[in-house]
């Protein structure tokens, strides 16, 4: 057996739209699952028919059979659950607080309590919470695309927790999944895995082959809701960076001292913007890069030029200019000398950031792997060194996972 039990590293802060939100589903579990699921059905609820009808007693027999079997609770799925066949927007969201049972819970709580304070932390609580609401839906209506006269309700939090893990997967690839290991009486042990591997082996393995296998149709596990969900995560993560990694526009003569006169406007070229920081004026250099509309026109900079204004921000204070133009850089340039400064660079602006220190994580961990000078690989170190001992800390200060 392979179970993940935690993650590595985390942020100090408390959790506590993610502590909420377990807090919530094992309520509703304790206070309505187990009780209805103790009571017998009241036949005068109109959900008792249609569940006869649902599981096809039309038979004196059938009935007695389904009756041996049939509870509150189940009735009350019917009614709170998600049918494709009979859609609501109530049930869009009920039914992500239902479970089926105590493992359903358990698994389901453990993922997110793994995985769900990195995301809040990236995203404050509120957006933590809009984003898992979100994809909880967007799972259950890609779920439903495939099976759209089903009239068995879905329910569980798995498709949320799914678009979880699709952002982890997307903002924390460098992060260290610990695994239990539990081949009894061999082997019962620990091992950190990168959580891409944990996380793919998740979409893939545990959920895209047995969806194609099943041809997107039901086998008691809604592969198609957690593939949704992921998908959903991903996709929300990858739009939030994409956004936050756009470029300000920049006016030229806004940042020039002096600005430059309007009868002979410089042209923003790579050779005007060389001359620019070889005079000191990294202000001025860096409006005329900002001017710049399209890829190839920024192509043409000279790499280290760019680095420049980038360091430049950095040392103003700038960050979030900085951050875009060190983004922009490695997406723009991945292969090109210097990535590993805009690496450095990216993860400089992050630490400075409310809720980004593990995203700042990565970045040092990647200008670490390309680096091409020892300086700048012993500058990464030392960074990683500062969150190693912060994770120390904060496993003195909070519980373990």
């Amino acid at each position: 057996m392979l179970l993940p039990v935690g993650d590595m590293p985390n942020p100090r802060s408390v959790p506590v739209v993610n502590i909420l939100l377990i807090v919530i589903n094992v309520a509703v579990f304790l206070f309505i699952t187990l009780p209805l699921s103790v009571t017998p059905p009241d036949a005068s609820n109109p959900f008792f028919y249609e569940y006869l009808q649902l599981v096809g007693a039309y038979t004196p027999q059938a009935v007695s059979a389904a009756l041996q079997n049939l509870s509150a609770y189940d009735l009350h799925v019917l009614q709170y659950g998600f049918r494709p066949a009979e859609p609501t927007a109530t049930a869009l969201l009920s039914s992500l607080f239902l479970h089926g049972g105590w493992m359903h819970l358990v698994g389901n709580m453990l993922f997110l309590w793994i995985f769900g304070d990195n995301i809040e932390y990236r995203l404050g609580h509120l957006g933590y919470l809009c984003a898992y609401l979100l994809a909880g839906v967007a799972a259950t209506l890609f779920y439903a695309l495939f099976v759209l006269d089903s009239p068995v309700p879905l329910i569980g939090a798995s498709g949320a927790i799914s678009g979880v893990l699709g952002a982890y997967f997307f903002w924390f690839p460098r992060n260290q999944v610990k695994i239990f290991v539990f081949l009894f009486p061999l082997i019962m042990t620990t091992v950190l895995v990168p959580a891409r591997i944990v996380l793919g082996f998740y979409l893939l393995i545990d959920n895209l082959l047995p969806f194609v296998w099943n041809g997107g149709a039901g086998s008691g596990v809604a592969h198609g809701a957690h593939i949704g969900g992921f998908m959903a995560g991903l996709g929300l993560a990858w739009v939030i960076d994409h956004r936050h990694g756009k470029t300000h526009h920049y006016q030229t003569a806004s940042l020039a001292e002096p600005s430059p006169p309007t009868e002979n406007p410089l042209k923003a070229d790579s050779e005007e913007i060389s001359r620019q920081i070889k005079q000191g004026n990294l202000r001025w250099a860096a409006g005329l890069y900002f001017s710049l509309n399209s890829r190839a026109e920024r192509g043409a900079i000279d790499a280290q030029d760019v680095l420049a204004i980038g360091d430049y921000f950095l040392q103003q204070g700038d960050i979030d200019h900085a951050l875009s133009l060190f983004r922009r850089f490695i997406a723009e340039r991945p292969t090109a000398q210097g990535v590993d400064r805009a690496y450095l660079g990216a993860g400089k602006a992050l630490s400075y950031k409310p809720r980004c220190s593990t995203a700042a994580y990565q970045y040092f961990l990647n200008a670490l792997d390309c680096a091409s000078d020892e300086i700048l690989a012993a500058e990464a170190r030392k960074r990683l060194k500062v969150f190693e001992e912060l994770r120390v800390r904060s496993r003195q200060d909070r519980p373990h996972k």
